[in-house]
């Protein structure tokens, strides 16, 4: 008989965005991307972090202060990460699962890579011109966006 409790797709590429969360070094927000092609094959994954190459240690984390000296002006969104580390993949007509709503300037990345859909966990700052750009960007062109509904399901993984 057929297992009836394994988890949804949504769950799984919303779990392993979350999963790749994980890894951002921001102590204040950490976003993880998955992007998914329609038959359900991981295309790329990505986090928020400093560009290759740029030790983590020697780059800016603060939020506040001279823009120069903050997080800012240097780190590369999880959507962004996720779009350039597809390698020779074509994105056309795939769907982008993220932990956080993207901004506008991931937006255009989006829209340039061939993304159709979004699935994003939380929509924080909805009310600011960043989104409220990237939501006219995608409803200039037809792509879809939709807020992953939560499940409740809790799974622990043990590393």
């Amino acid at each position: 008989m057929k297992r009836t409790d394994y988890i949804s797709w949504d769950e799984y590429f919303m779990g392993i965005a979350l999963l790749s969360a994980q890894r951002s070094k921001d102590s204040n927000t950490q976003v993880g991307a998955c992007i998914v092609s329609r038959e359900k094959k991981i295309l790329s994954l990505g986090y928020n972090g400093m560009p290759t190459g740029c030790d983590d240690d020697d780059m800016p984390w603060e939020r506040d202060g001279d823009p120069i000296n903050t997080k800012y002006m240097y780190v590369c969104h999880a959507e962004l990460n996720a779009i350039l580390n597809r390698g020779d993949v074509s994105l056309s007509d795939s769907i982008l699962y993220v932990t956080l709503f993207p901004c506008n300037e991931c937006a255009k990345a989006i829209i340039q890579s061939g993304i159709k859909e979004i699935v994003y966990m939380s929509d924080k700052y909805a009310d600011q011109a960043n989104t409220i750009v990237s939501k006219r960007l995608f409803d200039m062109v037809g792509i879809k966006y939709r807020r992953y509904e939560p499940t409740g399901r809790r799974i622990q993984i043990e590393l």
